[in-house]
């Protein structure tokens, strides 16, 4: 267990040794670490620190992980009729204002901002962390594992767990989880991250004037990978039923418990 992305990242391993399954461990650590630097929004070099300094309607180079996680988000975006937009209120520019591209022969994948905006995927990176580290316990030898960062959880291999499910004022709710990621997300959580600038946390840009004031407090999200699990509770408590659901259809997820 250690610390990462401003929570605690625990992270077990089945091999057919010890001296296998800790150095699997520590290519895990090692790849959660690398998303965290990739996607941090202030820490500098990330790509995201660089994407919101870039200047306009000029090519900035990305890791592919990058490019993975806008391209998820984008799409996430297009499903949600903009509901889904990791950009803050601190500047107009929103996500469709960002161009997502590859050309052919190049080593990177780029952006091009056209509108000045404020990318913050604290929403949807730890998803994308702990599926990266998952990765790196298979790449390593590994036969079953699991990784938990702060409640979001994804396990593989032969080994089931009884997940305790807590469910907003409603006590816990126990769920079996088995090759399968799961992703909570909880407004009221008094223990956030002092970083934490989840762009779901500002309210009501991209909401139809009937749905303010009636967003869900509590999501959880069963999914096959984080990232989805990740990004889809953000849609549960953002979007109307209709749109919750296209976006879960399209993404093979489901809503476990919402309030």
């Amino acid at each position: 267990m250690r610390l990462g992305m401003g929570t605690w990242v625990a992270i077990e391993a089945t091999a057919e040794s010890e001296t296998v399954a800790a150095r699997a461990i520590e290519a895990a650590f090692a790849a959660f670490a690398a998303v965290e630097q990739r996607m941090h929004p202030t820490r500098a070099g990330s790509d995201v620190a660089r994407v919101n300094a870039a200047a306009l309607g000029v090519r900035t180079p990305i890791h592919a992980s990058t490019a993975r996680v806008l391209s998820l988000a984008l799409e996430l975006s297009t499903l949600t009729e903009g509901v889904f937009d990791p950009c803050l209120p601190l500047r107009s520019g929103r996500l469709t204002d960002l161009e997502l591209g590859r050309s052919t022969g190049e080593a990177h994948p780029w952006v091009i901002p056209h509108v000045p905006l404020a990318l913050d995927l604290g929403g949807i990176a730890k998803g994308y962390a702990i599926d990266c580290a998952i990765d790196a316990l298979r790449e390593g030898g590994c036969a079953a594992g699991g990784v938990n960062a702060g409640g979001d959880l994804r396990l593989f291999g032969a080994r089931p767990e009884t997940i305790l499910l807590r469910r907003a004022g409603h006590g816990y709710r126990p769920l079996v989880l088995e090759n399968a990621a799961l992703a909570v997300s909880d407004l009221d959580e008094p223990r956030r991250p002092p970083e934490h600038q989840g762009y779901y946390i500002r309210g009501t840009r991209g909401l139809r004037p009937d749905t303010i004031g009636t967003m869900r407090r509590h999501a959880a999200v069963l999914a096959r990978d984080c990232l989805s699990a990740d990004a889809l509770t953000k849609c549960v408590l953002l979007c109307p039923e209709e749109l919750t659901r296209r976006a879960l259809e399209a993404l093979r997820g489901r809503s476990l418990a919402q309030a």
